[in-house]
């Protein structure tokens, strides 16, 4: 599972002036499997985002965002292995590997 944490590098009218496409690719994430949960961060200056897959697809999935095409946005992606989860997500809790 991986983490993937924005930070804003440009002025919150350009991030509004993109959230609508930003939105949209967030909703291809969901519907294909691979986003888990996403949200603002507070404040405001960036947002976090759940995600599971292949590390080469996340870090392509987190290319395609229009926050990142458009330089408005840096990412940091930490990959981590969910190895105690709430009950809700079970499903993606995992084991240490060997």
């Amino acid at each position: 599972m991986f983490i993937l944490e924005l930070t804003y590098t440009a002025s919150l009218d350009r991030i509004d002036a993109l959230l609508e496409e930003h939105v949209a690719w967030l909703d291809r994430g969901y519907a294909e499997g691979v986003f888990v949960a996403s949200g603002r961060k507070h404040p405001r200056d960036g947002g976090v985002i759940l995600a599971v897959g292949p590390r080469a697809d996340v870090e392509a999935r987190v290319a395609g965002d229009p926050f990142a095409v458009h330089g408005v946005a840096d990412y940091r992606v930490v990959e981590f292995v969910p190895t105690r989860t709430a009950a809700a997500l079970g499903a993606y809790r995992e084991s240490l590997p060997t």
